[in-house]
């Protein structure tokens, strides 16, 4: 577990940055699903089942909605974050953890950056260095490659020195071959569809860990992830 050539460090935001039982993400789909209804006039079940079947097939529902449906991005982003974030806690040994990462840090999200810094104040996770949305990133999403050329192009670091941290891990591929580090954080998850805590996602996963802040601990030599 070196990362002592590692000077780019790569965040996804949910489910990522804080602990998915929060259920942060959970409002959030309420509100993709009631936005489907009224965009495309369908009832709750089918919005909910093209909300996840977009999800699935274009890596986000919004994504899956542009494509095949010509909806506007910007209103649909403002309208499905427009959520509680009081079930957000601080963690101040997250931050201070993150800090301490010697180099840059980044958030690279499919939400919007405006949500996303809204996520990091509640959480007390005020240390990155920028915050890439899928705005910034010309509303393409992980996991198209376009998205983390995006970032790429804005931050201009090697990929050899960088590592990324994600709940998808389709969303690592690309980083894999771009000769990022990948950690999966959590059990994994394609889209709306939860995996099994013990499954082979595959080389492009080189390390998976159920607790961030254990890993980064870890990283600091008082403790070690789980290598796949």
């Amino acid at each position: 577990m070196d990362f002592r050539h590692v000077s780019t460090w790569i965040f996804d935001l949910d489910n990522t940055l804080y602990a998915p039982e929060v259920r942060l993400f959970a409002q959030i789909e309420r509100r993709m699903t009631a936005y489907v209804m009224r965009a495309l006039r369908v009832t709750e079940p089918e919005a909910n089942r093209l909300r996840r079947h977009y999800w699935r097939t274009h890596g986000t529902t919004l994504a899956g909605l542009m494509a095949e449906h010509g909806i506007e991005p910007l209103p649909y982003l403002r309208d499905v974050h427009d959520i509680d974030f009081t079930v957000l806690t601080p963690d101040p040994e997250l931050a201070a953890l993150i800090a301490a990462l010697p180099g840059r840090k980044i958030v690279h999200t499919n939400a919007d950056s405006a949500y996303a810094a809204r996520v990091l104040e509640h959480r007390g996770l005020l240390v990155f260095d920028a915050i890439h949305g899928v705005e910034e990133a010309g509303f393409h999403p992980k996991p198209d490659a376009r998205a983390y050329a995006a970032v790429l192009a804005a931050e201009g670091f090697e990929p050899a020195g960088a590592a990324m941290f994600e709940d998808d891990p389709r969303n690592l591929a690309v980083p894999h071959e771009l000769g990022m580090r990948t950690i999966l954080v959590g059990p994994g998850r394609h889209g709306p569809d939860e995996l099994a805590g013990d499954q082979d996602h595959g080389p492009h996963v080189h390390y998976r860990t159920g607790d961030l802040a254990a890993f980064l601990r870890g990283l600091a030599g008082t403790g070690g992830p789980v290598k796949t």
